[in-house]
């Protein structure tokens, strides 16, 4: 009995497989660069407790009274200074606010500042206790620390959404402009494989790491900050597969007839910027105004993002999440469509 031909998919995966390992960049970028990214951010970013205020205090009548009264908040740090020093340290950001005394204080701080804001805030509510205001209403507190909300929650899963997209679009439109510059693809040309066959080998060995990499973010989230996973691991695999075929279809799109190096990564970088901007990747998207807002909904990075967050933070099923899935599914068929009908060899 004759003995079977191997799959021509199969083995061009398996080629896509090894050239990968055989790159230590390529590894540090899919591996390394994210964990060490958050946890430069994750420190940074970590929860300090209250936020220290710091003032200054214009030399004068009563300045030296004013600063005592400040001071009797433990949060408020007040320095004593001539009003050039107060003016150069409030324009340069080295205080969030300056008190004039007088009769009346003046508080003098940069409204667009969010600083500022909170610096008028606690510095007006210390000077009006100390002029004996009582408060109308007794208020009870009550504080909680609980995994979800800090920075660092946020940020994991946007870092996730990050690597699966620039893995996927550097992995395989690189790796395809790569063999073109090297005149490889001219000898798949003679080859009885077929052009979808080629494509989807990239896609394939693409998957084959991406249960590595997602492992080794939400893994080193959890153990070093302990992010929660709330939703399913079969919702969050769903999820992660289908954005990495996403990113692997607009890379092959990209890739389909870029000739040199030079110019996939410029157009790489030109699809790209955009949601590492506009996607909620450090921050919430809706810090940008509304008409912004509507373009950043339709960027898959985006989609992939609110479904990471969605499953890992909230817990939500697939069934929630079908507006972020179907998106990333039509950028990405489509995008792949597009590449298998214009994709050149040469």
């Amino acid at each position: 009995m004759a003995e079977r031909a191997p799959s021509a998919i199969g083995q061009l995966t398996l080629w896509r497989m090894r050239e990968f390992l055989r790159e230590p960049e390529a590894l540090f970028w899919v591996f390394a660069f994210p964990i060490l990214l958050a946890l430069a951010l994750g420190i940074a970013f970590r929860a300090k407790g209250p936020q220290i205020v710091r003032v200054a205090v214009e030399a004068g009548p009563a300045a030296e009274a004013t600063v005592r009264a400040l001071e009797q908040v433990g949060r408020i740090e007040a320095a004593l200074l001539d009003p050039e020093e107060a003016a150069a340290r409030l324009r340069t950001g080295r205080v969030a606010l300056v008190v004039r005394p007088g009769s009346v204080p003046t508080l003098v701080f940069d409204s667009t500042r969010s600083e500022g804001q909170l610096a008028r805030l606690v510095v007006g509510d210390a000077l009006q206790q100390s002029a004996g205001r009582t408060d109308a209403v007794s208020l009870r507190d009550q504080t909680v620390r609980e995994p979800g909300g800090r920075y660092i929650d946020f940020l994991i899963p946007g870092l996730l959404g990050l690597n699966i997209m620039g893995t996927g679009m550097w992995g395989v439109g690189y790796g395809i402009v790569k063999n073109r510059t090297q005149k490889l693809l001219k000898r798949f040309l003679a080859s009885p494989m077929r052009r979808g066959e080629y494509l989807l080998s990239f896609l394939l060995a693409r998957l084959w790491f991406l249960a590595l990499e997602v492992a080794a973010v939400l893994l080193f989230g959890r153990l070093a900050f302990g992010v929660p996973i709330r939703g399913s691991l079969i919702a969050l695999a769903v999820v992660a597969v289908l954005g990495a075929l996403t990113f692997a279809g607009i890379g092959t799109l990209v890739a389909s007839r870029t000739r040199t190096v030079e110019g996939v990564s410029g157009l790489m970088n030109l699809v790209m910027v955009p949601m590492w901007i506009f996607s909620g990747v450090f921050f919430a998207y809706s810090n940008f105004p509304e008409q912004v807002q509507l373009f950043a909904r339709l960027l898959p990075l985006t989609a992939l993002n609110d479904a990471l967050r969605g499953i890992l933070l909230d817990g939500m099923p697939l069934v929630g999440l079908m507006g972020p899935l179907a998106l990333m599914a039509a950028w990405g068929g489509a995008s792949f469509a597009v590449a298998l009908r214009i994709f050149r060899w040469e």
